[in-house]
């Protein structure tokens, strides 16, 4: 794989998943704008590591659910690098209740970062990738969109609501060289998940077929896979990266 020069912005770049997928895809060769939200020191903490690799990298704090900081965003972005060639929508949060107990807060709440922020981030970097002829969308749904969870009925619905945005997008711009598609993770080692008691870490275990969990570098070995130009004639498709969990749950 060879993102040499590409540019690339990761939403929700400062830690986990999204911090290991920035990090990747510079390994690869791509200049990497980090967003994130709230404090500024993980993501510049980020960038740092990504011009410690030789490449190019800038920060900016932005709330993706709303227009106005995305617009500024992807301006800067454009202003700095002069392209946008692959976005990775991986910003999300949890409100975690069983329906009955659950706010219209929390509902509202994970619905608007996790899925409202999709359609604007990809709506606002698609004039520019379509103009270019060329771009990868790749967008972080969950194996709980597809198979559901108890307690998570918010969460389980942004995240099958990426997967048909992704399909429907993909349709609309394959025509012009752009490719989109989503990866669902299954239980990925987080801060969430160590925080799980022991017991219930090897309840879990169990339900996957490869015996543990995956690592946040999984995750991002396949979105640098779907950015890369070797993964031009795959669009629309939703990749499971969950040890086999998703079939064994069906």
């Amino acid at each position: 794989m060879d993102l040499n020069n590409k540019i690339a912005i990761v939403t929700g770049g400062g830690r986990g998943i999204g911090r290991a997928i920035a990090l990747k895809l510079a390994e690869v060769g791509a200049n990497v704008v980090v967003n994130d939200i709230g404090k500024a020191e993980p993501a510049e903490s980020v960038t740092e590591e990504i011009k410690a690799m030789g490449r190019q990298s800038t920060a900016i704090l932005a709330d993706v659910s709303s227009t106005e900081d995305v617009t500024r965003m992807v301006e800067t972005t454009m202003s700095t690098y002069g392209r946008i060639d692959i976005l990775v929508n991986n910003a999300g949060i949890t409100r975690d209740h069983l329906l009955l107990r659950m706010t219209d807060d929390d509902w509202n709440d994970v619905l608007k970062i996790n899925l409202n922020s999709v359609f604007i981030c990809t709506r606002a970097v698609l004039r520019h990738m379509m103009k270019q002829r060329w771009g990868r969308i790749v967008s972080i749904a969950s194996i709980v969109g597809v198979v559901g969870n108890p307690g998570q009925a918010n969460y389980a619905a942004t995240k099958a609501g990426i997967i048909g945005f992704t399909r429907t997008v993909a349709k609309e711009v394959a025509s012009r060289g752009i490719t989109a598609n989503a990866i669902a993770p299954g239980f990925i080692e987080t801060v969430m998940t160590k925080q799980l008691e022991e017991n219930w870490q090897q309840e879990l275990k169990k339900r996957i077929p490869a015996g543990y969990f995956g690592t946040p570098r999984d995750v991002a070995e396949a979105v640098a896979f779907l950015a890369s130009e070797e993964a031009r004639y795959i669009t629309g498709q939703i990749l499971g990266v969950d040890g086999g969990m998703g079939i064994s749950w069906m």
